[in-house]
């Protein structure tokens, strides 16, 4: 097998290796063996990263012990829980872009890899190298940082934010208590859209079985990174691609996944991003027909009081694969060579507390929908498996707030009330620009008794209650959302996938001729080339070429 960098023109290639060679790389190892990209996403700053550091030391491990020659990038993460609440968030799915095609730039453009370790944790980087795997098309496997142990229940956790929302606990309580919850570095312990991500990399094939949810803090995790080194070189021996393996088969698998597990909404932008650069196609339409019939197995917080960690040591997500094989896609290979149906021979039967078998689900089918309705024509997403029974039905009073710092102000002038529709607009991928998660949002509504809130933005996977988001078309491209008036009525009906505002066409007409998009300041920079170039949420909020 040629290897890449012999690939190079002789003086080029020589010039190439001097400049390896003089960066560290062994000589001797630059004539003979597989030179193997490791684009990691290490950093400081965010919790869920911090642990990568010390893993890629692991895979490295792997890779030499398997003949490969590892060569370590880093990329750019951003932590989400810091960027909520601000203007920040509006930077995070953009940033998935820049990850992705900064890794294109450094394996490509250098021209000299066999081989590719993704090394990531976290809710827009996994999708980012999920992206750039299937656009480089190289071996490749993706490895994250794990979850972190939680010493709280999650109930626990939120009632201390809720506390401190109410005035009666001080800001260092809320750090010291918090910190009991997210213990220490890696990822956070709930199902948001880190963990989720992280566990589709499997049903995907992209990981090793049980690779998303061991503990960031045990040799488990560490045993996995140096197993994950030795597997890519397998996967470069016997050219075994991501194109290869992430099929559309593998896709539907996914999807089904997802909703058992009743992960976090953003994946259904991630995954029809994912799938354009496969050249495949996934709609939303497309992704409700799985979820409609497929069983909700677990209740993982935010739709319990269970954390991911409880899920690995119940079996974690080779168990509940292993639960769902009756409408699963089986000869999918995967990242070990192997099917998906030979995998779940080695997985376990999972505790029954916390996965159920198939025949005793948590719920019939609907972890996630897609609405529609004269106010989402082109569709609103929600996790039902997060929504309280008791607003699963709901008519309210729309209170409407062009951004979210208006509607944080309405919260602390207590002018949001019981029964509202709370509309956040302008807030989608074109309008915020960035498409801001807008979790601190519901957790500040969860204290108010039956509201809804109902956004062109998106939610983080930690996001409950009624909380309809990705709503198409958003207000900036002239969406109903934008022609909703203080005080109109809105039905919404879980049961029916419904959502509607109680308005006429003719009125809505007429407010349609006054329309106009708010005034906002100008935008610069990345925000302001985002705006221009972003697709619609339905479409993956990917870029227009």
């Amino acid at each position: 097998m040629i290897r890449a960098i012999d690939k190079l023109e002789p003086f080029q290639r020589a010039i190439s290796k001097a400049h390896l060679a003089s960066a560290g790389i062994d000589i001797d190892a630059l004539d003979y063996k597989p030179l193997v990209a490791i684009a990691n996403s290490w950093n400081e700053i965010c919790p869920g990263h911090e642990p990568l550091k010390q893993l890629a030391q692991e895979v490295k491990k792997g890779i030499l012990e398997a003949g490969g020659e590892p060569i370590e990038f880093n990329t750019i993460a951003m932590c989400d829980g810091i960027a909520q609440g601000h203007s920040g968030m509006r930077y995070c799915l953009p940033h998935r872009e820049i990850v992705t095609d900064s890794i294109e730039a450094m394996v490509i453009g250098e021209g000299v890899f066999d081989a590719v370790v993704f090394m990531a944790s976290c809710d827009k980087i996994v999708p980012a190298m999920l992206n750039a795997a299937a656009r480089i098309n190289l071996p490749s496997i993706i490895v994250t940082a794990g979850p972190c142990f939680a010493v709280i229940k999650p109930n626990e956790s939120k009632e201390l934010r809720q506390r401190f929302i109410r005035g009666e606990v001080t800001e260092r309580d809320v750090i010291e208590g918090t910190l009991k919850y997210y213990t220490g570095p890696g990822v956070c312990p709930f199902l948001g859209t880190a963990n989720t991500m992280g566990a589709l990399c499997e049903s995907l094939g992209m990981m090793l079985p049980g690779g998303s949810l061991i503990p960031a803090s045990t040799s488990m995790r560490r045993f996995s990174a140096r197993e994950s080194g030795r597997m890519v070189m397998e996967l470069y021996k016997k050219q075994i691609l991501p194109s290869q393996i992430m099929t559309k088969e593998a896709f539907e698998n996914t999807v089904r996944l997802l909703s058992a597990i009743g992960g976090s909404l953003n994946a259904l932008i991630h995954l029809p991003a994912l799938a354009a650069e496969l050249g495949l196609k996934l709609d939303w339409d497309d992704i409700s027909k799985i979820t409609s019939t497929t069983p909700v197995l677990t209740d993982i917080v935010p739709n319990g009081n269970k954390t991911v960690v409880d899920l690995h040591y119940a079996g974690g997500i080779p168990s509940v694969l292993k639960e769902l094989k009756s409408v699963l896609n089986l000869d999918c290979i995967t990242v070990t060579g192997n099917t998906l149906r030979e995998n779940l021979e080695k997985a376990v039967d999972g505790n029954r507390d916390i996965i159920r078998i198939i025949k005793n689900p948590i719920a019939k089918a609907d972890g996630i929908q897609v609405l529609y309705g004269n106010l989402a024509p082109n569709g609103a997403l929600v996790k039902t498996s997060a929504v309280p029974e008791e607003v699963r039905v709901f008519y309210g009073t729309a209170k409407v707030f062009n951004s979210e710092d208006e509607c944080y102000a309405a919260f602390r002038e207590k002018e949001i009330k019981e029964g509202d529709a709370v509309i956040v607009r302008y807030e989608g991928p074109k309008g915020g620009p960035g498409m801001k998660e807008l979790h601190r949002i519901t957790e500040i509504i969860k204290g108010i008794p039956r509201t809804a809130v109902i956004t062109d933005g998106r939610f983080s996977g930690a996001s409950g209650g009624l909380s309809i988001g990705y709503l198409c078309p958003e207000a900036e491209e002239g969406g109903p959302i934008a022609l909703v008036e203080n005080g109109d009525k809105i039905y919404i009906n879980l049961a029916d996938n419904a959502i509607n505002l109680e308005v006429s066409d003719e009125i809505l007409e007429e407010r349609r001729k006054n329309w106009h998009p708010p005034v906002r300041e100008k935008e610069f920079g990345l925000l302001k080339r985002y705006s221009k170039q972003v697709n619609t949420a339905r479409n993956g909020a990917t870029l227009n070429i």
